[in-house]
């Protein structure tokens, strides 16, 4: 589990800040199979490095 000092976004939240649909961000997660930094109940929370790393995937496709 990550630490709490860490700002934690769901997807979501990243789909938001991009600017791009909920669905094309759960398809990145899944195709970089990505694991969430925490859990809370069903929502996931994803670490910087995962939303630079998602930013990254939909750049290419």
């Amino acid at each position: 589990m990550a630490e709490a000092n860490q700002d934690l976004i769901s997807a979501g939240n990243i789909a938001k800040a991009l600017g791009v649909s909920d669905a094309r961000v759960k398809k990145a997660i899944k195709t970089l199979a990505l694991e969430p930094a925490a859990k809370r109940g069903v929502c996931a929370f994803y670490d910087q490095g995962a939303v630079e790393r998602i930013k990254a995937a939909l750049a290419e496709g």
